[in-house]
């Protein structure tokens, strides 16, 4: 593919910047799995948000007293994902890792493509949809079991024991991130040498704050996403590209 002069100079740049780096961290948002067909959650024209109050779908108070309202949110965003397979971008990132040019990822998205794809230290911000747990008895169940009759009898999943609904073990609003992935996270931020956003616009938090603590650190920062960041300023590098089509890129200039 042929590209502009100014992009080519800045995808040269990526792959230098990561292949002298010792210790990469990627950080990725909803817009890395939008060429995979998922929605994104804060885009003008189609996100999720333009088209659903969150606080009435998508918080723990909507799971706790609105059951069929966050459920019936749900259930569509959970059936594109089953239909939908890692992109570009997610296999690119999948064999740097495996390469060695990138430790670990730390993702926003709960649709768990970067595992899918390859990738082996992903660090999940907001939880991951492969699993359900039980509010009373903190039980754990693959979401697997109970997809199927869910998604096609609308039979919302419950606990065999407690007799209650069964939560995805996503971060909900008004709930805080698990402390211990939090920690991994900040941990593997410490210790990088480079930290790449791909896909995220920095807006949600905390973990929009995790790049911008890379940079206190004096961590190199690359920046790809369409639309523009907070962090833009403090770019080492500014890549506003479609993620499906850098990643490769850069991916193929490192590894030939």
């Amino acid at each position: 593919m042929i590209f502009p002069l100014y992009i080519e100079k800045q995808l040269d740049r990526v792959a230098k910047l990561i292949q002298s780096s010792r210790s990469g961290v990627i950080f990725t948002g909803a817009g890395i799995s939008v060429p995979s067909g998922i929605p994104d959650f804060r885009s003008a024209s189609t996100g999720l948000w333009n088209q659903f109050d969150p606080m009435a779908v998508a918080s723990i108070s909507a799971f706790r007293n609105r059951p069929a309202d966050f459920f019936g949110w749900l259930e569509p965003l959970v059936s594109r994902i089953l239909q939908a397979q890692p992109n570009a971008a997610h296999i690119s990132l999948a064999k740097l890792e495996s390469a060695g040019f990138l430790k670990t990822i730390i993702t926003q998205n709960i649709d768990g493509f970067h595992q899918k794809a390859g990738s082996k230290d992903v660090i999940e911000l907001h939880g991951s949809l492969d699993e359900l747990f039980c509010p009373t008895c903190f039980s754990r169940f693959l979401m697997a079991d109970y997809v199927e009759s869910w998604l096609t009898k609308h039979i919302l999943p419950e606990c065999p024991t407690c007799k209650i609904l069964l939560k995805p073990n996503i971060v909900l609003y008004e709930e805080l991130l698990p402390p211990d992935i939090w920690e991994q996270a900040e941990i593997a931020c410490d210790h990088a040498d480079l930290m790449l956003v791909a896909g995220s616009s920095l807006e949600v938090m905390p973990a929009g704050s995790l790049p911008y603590r890379c940079v206190q650190n004096g961590t190199k920062l690359i920046i790809m996403n369409l639309s523009s960041t907070t962090l833009d300023l403090m770019a080492d590098v500014l890549l506003p590209m479609d993620v499906a089509v850098a990643l490769p890129e850069i991916c193929n200039r490192i590894l030939a």
